[in-house]
């Protein structure tokens, strides 16, 4: 894979990810109630589809860093791997909220209904991101793979994670902001990572089109 190609294809994962996550807050909260079993199933599939294309973005964005800076493919390493984690269990989560609702008869929250989600949408994804979003910066910083503001936002989100960590500790109400399974912990985080991924992905591949006429053609040998 050349470093054209690697940045193009960093960049529209990145952006279709966003997209489908933009797309997929919202619908938590359309109902105040327990929503209909559409609404949670619509959610769920275009999360799925959106993680699919964030395990395509963190792959490669490691070959990227491979391709620029061999120095620290260890880091794009820890990024690829973190990334994948959070991937797996946001995945896992999500199997288990779509088979309560399969499930079941009648229509159920199940952000409360199914406690096996509270801390892997919670503590330990919030964790697993700080890692990537913390690799991510540091890449970035030390590379200059991308803009510098791409590093420097990367460090302020990782922080913000990693002080959600610690919600497992207050309750499982989602109305709360500061809980394991509250809004804050799992909405704004995801909004946060979407709009991010967003304004990363579009940097990402307009990078892909600026090389120097010279580095391309170093890439295409």
């Amino acid at each position: 894979m050349t470093e054209t190609v690697a940045r193009r294809l960093t960049g529209v994962a990145a952006i279709v990810a966003a997209v489908a996550f933009i797309i997929e807050v919202p619908l938590y909260f359309v109902y105040s109630g327990p929503p209909p079993d559409v609404n949670v199933l619509s959610r769920l599939l275009i999360g799925i589809v959106a993680l699919a294309c964030l395990v395509v973005f963190v792959t490669a964005l490691r070959e990227l860093v491979k391709q620029v800076s061999p120095a620290y493919e260890w880091a794009g390493s820890i990024a690829g791997a973190a990334g994948l984690v959070y991937a797996t269990i946001t995945l896992v989560s999500s199997g288990l909220e779509a088979g309560a609702v399969i499930a079941t008869d009648h229509p159920i929250d199940p952000t409360i209904a199914v406690s096996g989600t509270y801390i892997l949408y919670g503590s330990i994804s919030r964790l697993m991101l700080a890692l990537f979003l913390t690799a991510v910066g540091l890449i970035v910083s030390r590379t200059k793979l991308l803009p510098r503001w791409t590093g420097r936002s990367a460090f302020v989100l990782a922080g913000i994670n990693l002080a959600f960590v610690p919600s497992l500790f207050f309750g499982n109400t989602p109305a709360h902001f500061y809980a394991a399974n509250g809004w804050g912990t799992t909405a704004l985080m995801g909004a946060f990572l979407s709009y991010w991924l967003l304004a990363l992905g579009i940097s990402a591949y307009r990078s892909g089109t600026r090389l120097t006429p010279a580095r391309a053609a170093a890439n295409v040998h």
